[in-house]
């Protein structure tokens, strides 16, 4: 039976490569079009498991566990995000009632 860093030799690097990189790409297409706020922050979270997914290949693909020290390290970073980024919207919702980014301008005055 073949360990897991030996199954997941056998699917070549640029394949990855391949999959990371459109995830990131949709994911910078979901921060730079969308004016909902949530959807914003799942584009980042999109962004960030890109990056997740590039690092335990590499790390697995080269035998090297500090790329997956480095994925936990991000998903605890991220997890923090989300729950700083909830809460702001939260209180973004209860004061303007809505979340669209376009309107948040009305907080600068």
């Amino acid at each position: 039976m073949q360990s897991i860093p030996d199954i997941i030799r056998t699917i070549p690097l640029a394949h990855y490569i391949l999959v990371s990189s459109a995830l990131f790409c949709i994911g910078i297409l979901g921060v730079l079009t969308r004016r909902n706020a949530i959807i914003v922050f799942m584009a980042i979270e999109l962004m960030l498991n890109a990056v997740n997914l590039l690092l335990a290949a590499f790390s697995s693909y080269y035998s090297d566990p500090s790329g997956q020290i480095f994925v936990f390290f991000i998903m605890a970073v991220a997890a923090a995000e989300v729950a700083v980024g909830l809460a702001i919207i939260v209180m973004i919702y209860r004061n303007i009632q809505s979340i669209d980014i376009g309107i948040l301008n009305k907080l600068k005055n």
